[in-house]
């Protein structure tokens, strides 16, 4: 058995860890859409043109809250050879969050300093910092611009922004964009026929014991390996996890390590379904009659819920 001090290095090594799947070489064959084709096939590092306009594309990424959406995107991005290096020497793609307050004008001046200028002029007029941002991607030959949780970018100034994805995809120097958030998102561009019909979308659909819970319980197993646990033994301790983790897979994997982390503390040799409990707690600060770890009827406990709420999901019965 390994040490403790030696576990937990081994435990962070662990939370940068890809865990690979189909949803990477969906995202990549998104992605991989955006960008021309040499004569030999190859991808090429400038924005493909669908219309003899000119006019560009985009992807939009759905996913819930701790989905790994942002992660995927990052990576799938990071992994594309020709967008390694552009302009001056920096990427071909740009990607920023949405600040808060979320305005078209603070949208905008975020995105202008990730091409690298530090300092755009805030007193200047929104729809001209617009203008300077699209000259910023033509100086560095940018071929794709990412907005992450761009579901908060609509709060205000919908008409506006909409207006402005769109100019980012057509005319000289179009980009390919990419929006990822929530559904809410996809609700918004749903609500302009023009924006929708230049983005393809990838949903994150959310786990399901009985399609995703033998995978997940050979992550569990391989990452116990990895740092000298004997993975947990409980047979309904998949379907609790990802109940804990509303269902989303990224959220499954990071209360997956917060266990870890609370079994190495302790010096177990197991990884057992209290150490999740105490996880569990720590971040719902919930009593043990609430804590999805401890309740056996655990799927009528809504991890969301005010008090007074119904649950979540509909109650189902447990498999004898």
């Amino acid at each position: 058995m390994l040490d403790n001090e030696t576990r937990t290095q081994s435990l962070e090594i662990l939370r940068n860890l890809h865990i690979g799947s189909d949803r990477d070489i969906e995202a990549a064959s998104h992605v991989k859409r955006l960008l021309t084709q040499d004569a030999g096939g190859n991808l090429a590092p400038t924005a493909k043109h669908f219309t003899k306009f000119g006019e560009t594309r985009g992807v939009m990424l759905v996913g819930g809250p701790g989905s790994g959406k942002s992660h995927l995107m990052d990576r799938t991005l990071s992994r594309i050879p020709v967008l390694a290096a552009g302009g001056h020497g920096r990427r071909r793609y740009i990607n920023c969050p949405v600040p808060s307050p979320a305005t078209f004008k603070s949208m905008t001046l975020a995105l202008i300093k990730e091409t690298g200028y530090p300092d755009p002029n805030p007193r200047k007029e929104a729809w001209s910092l617009w203008q300077d941002f699209r000259y910023r991607l033509q100086l560095l030959e940018t071929s794709i611009v990412w907005i992450d949780e761009a579901q908060d970018l609509f709060c205000a100034d919908r008409k506006l922004i909409l207006r402005a994805l769109k100019s980012l995809m057509q005319g000289d120097g179009a980009v390919g964009v990419i929006l990822s958030g929530t559904e809410e998102l996809a609700q918004v561009i749903r609500t302009d026929p023009q924006v929708k019909r230049r983005f393809t979308a990838m949903v994150l659909p959310d786990l399901v014991e009985e399609v995703d819970g033998a995978n997940f319980r050979e992550i569990m197993a391989q990452y116990c390996q990895r740092v000298s646990l004997k993975e947990p033994v409980e047979a309904d301790l998949v379907g609790r996890l990802f109940h804990a983790a509303r269902y989303r897979f990224g959220r499954a994997v990071e209360l997956l390590l917060q266990a870890m982390e609370f079994a190495i503390e302790r010096g177990s040799s197991y990884l057992e379904i209290g150490h999740f409990a105490a996880a569990y707690a720590m971040n719902e600060a919930c009593t043990a009659a609430d804590n999805v770890f401890h309740v056996e009827k655990y799927w009528l406990i809504d991890p969301d819920a005010e008090d007074g709420d119904e649950p979540r999901r509909p109650a189902r019965k447990r498999k004898v």
